[in-house]
């Protein structure tokens, strides 16, 4: 704020204005996160894009998501276990030191005051079996002492300091305790990824995967308009754990656009963020959800042979399917899963051992079929006959633009790497960064700097204008 004349003329402010301290950034953010408005900046940036015409509703939207690194380093088992004891003693060294060197043991200097015990890791099973047995004792000694302090007056606030918080939690899904012995839990028997604690120092990171990709952080969703006659401005950002599947956030997206008067008429996204439901409550918020089907996963379609779920004839009023030789379904039962409602539809046995045909048709006794309820099921079949044409292969080829902003986003404003400890201060920073997005395509597309179209590569541009 000292040196750059830009920024005072943009402030208003004087040119001989001092400027502020880095601190008050900090406030600013506290004072947000305390008032709940963390969206308040980029939706009063679009509600000036609105008044101004540029941004309206009932456009083409697209959406995709990134993963983004969290503010620490990712840890395995082992390393988790042994940093949060090494957390845990810091965090009483300093609350209270005397109460440490009261109860504390001399051996956990050595153990734990350089990096794995005072040397290397253990390589071998049986090494790494013993470290985190008596990491384990070590911890659990601790939580044990800390419990006794607070039946003490002077002492019964120890148990509420956050690393031993922290400490019991993570003790508590990585370790089984019997009687008064404790055990290292196998790997296949530890909580599901989206409880899983990943570090003492940030509880609320959860390690996710897409693909290849592997990383312990968060994830960010960005909506932006993508219109060839409007700025290309995000609109939404949808911050979620990175065990969160992208589906689970389309709805919470199209309901806030809805809610702020910017849903659109087309909404363009990859595979991850359409099913069944999604393209019928989308269709009842007035909203066309353009993107790829999930496959049917049935060996028939995969193979391209025998009879796939298109063979069968559905008589919703009736409850009854019939298969290809004309025979009619025995049984059809609505049931409820915690991800969808399903309807299982079973052929009887007699007439699937009897078929000619059954090679072609299952592998099993009998025939058996899972479908969603007719809704569902019938949008799911639109959706897979419109993605064969053409129209759907121009309107989907738009959502490609929406890797440039992930691409923008990561070289100027650091998009997957987070500054911040604490899922709310990561999220306030993600609607920081869309709003500092829009600022810039805002002041290009008033001087005249429109969006690009796809780029072509170099040599391509060369070889097709040189061609005959």
């Amino acid at each position: 704020m000292r040196s750059r004349i830009d920024w005072k003329y943009l402030l208003g402010l004087p040119l001989d204005d001092d400027g502020f301290d880095a601190s008050v950034l900090v406030d600013y953010r506290d004072r947000l996160l305390a008032g709940k408005a963390e969206t308040r900046l980029l939706e009063l940036l679009l509600e000036q894009a609105k008044t101004h015409g540029l941004l309206k509703s009932k456009g083409q939207q697209r959406t995709d998501a990134t993963h983004v690194l969290a503010a620490v380093r990712e840890l395995n088992r082992l390393e988790l276990v042994f940093e949060t004891v090494k957390a845990a003693l810091n965090a009483l060294a300093v609350a209270a030191p005397a109460w440490l060197a009261e109860h504390g043991d001399a051996a956990w200097v050595k153990r734990y005051g350089r990096g794995w015990a005072g040397g290397r890791p253990p390589t071998s099973d049986a090494a790494r079996q013993s470290l985190a047995e008596q990491i384990g004792r070590d911890g659990l000694r601790l939580l044990r002492a800390v419990e006794e302090a607070t039946a003490v007056p002077r002492w019964d606030w120890l148990g509420k300091i956050p690393a031993l918080t922290i400490l019991r939690r993570i003790w508590a899904q990585q370790y089984d305790q019997h009687d008064r012995e404790l055990r290292w839990r196998a790997t296949s028997a530890l909580p599901p990824a989206q409880e899983l604690v990943c570090s003492p120092y940030d509880a609320e990171v959860r390690y996710g995967k897409k693909e290849e990709v592997g990383w312990t952080g968060t994830k960010i969703h960005l909506t932006e308009t993508c219109d060839p006659t409007q700025p290309r401005l995000i609109v939404q950002v949808t911050p979620t754990h990175s065990c969160t599947h992208d589906a689970t956030s389309t709805a919470a997206i199209q309901q806030d656009l809805a809610r702020r008067e910017l849903a659109p008429e087309r909404h363009i996204v990859d595979a991850g963020y359409t099913d069944a439901e999604l393209l019928v409550t989308s269709q009842e918020r007035g909203i066309d959800l353009v993107g790829p089907i999930q496959p049917d996963s049935s060996w028939q379609a995969q193979a391209g042979e025998g009879y796939d779920l298109r063979a069968f004839h559905l008589d919703w009023e009736a409850k009854q399917a019939t298969c290809p030789q004309g025979k009619q379904s025995g049984g059809w039962r609505e049931e409820r899963r915690p991800e969808a409602t399903v309807i299982r539809i079973h052929f009887r046995q007699s007439d699937c051992q009897a078929c000619p045909v059954q090679a072609h048709c299952t592998r099993a006794p009998r025939r058996s079929l899972t479908v969603r309820p007719r809704t569902q099921h019938e949008a799911r079949q639109a959706a897979a006959a419109r993605e064969q044409t053409e129209a759907f292969r121009q309107t989907y080829a738009l959502r490609a633009g929406i890797e440039g902003t992930i691409s923008q986003g990561v070289r100027r404003l650091r998009l997957r790497r987070s500054r911040y400890r604490g899922f709310r201060k990561s999220a306030l920073r993600d609607q920081l960064l869309g709003a500092g997005l829009n600022l810039r395509r805002l002041g290009d597309w008033l001087l005249g700097r429109h969006p690009a179209t796809a780029r072509q590569p170099a040599f391509v541009r060369v070889l097709a204008a040189s061609s005959p």
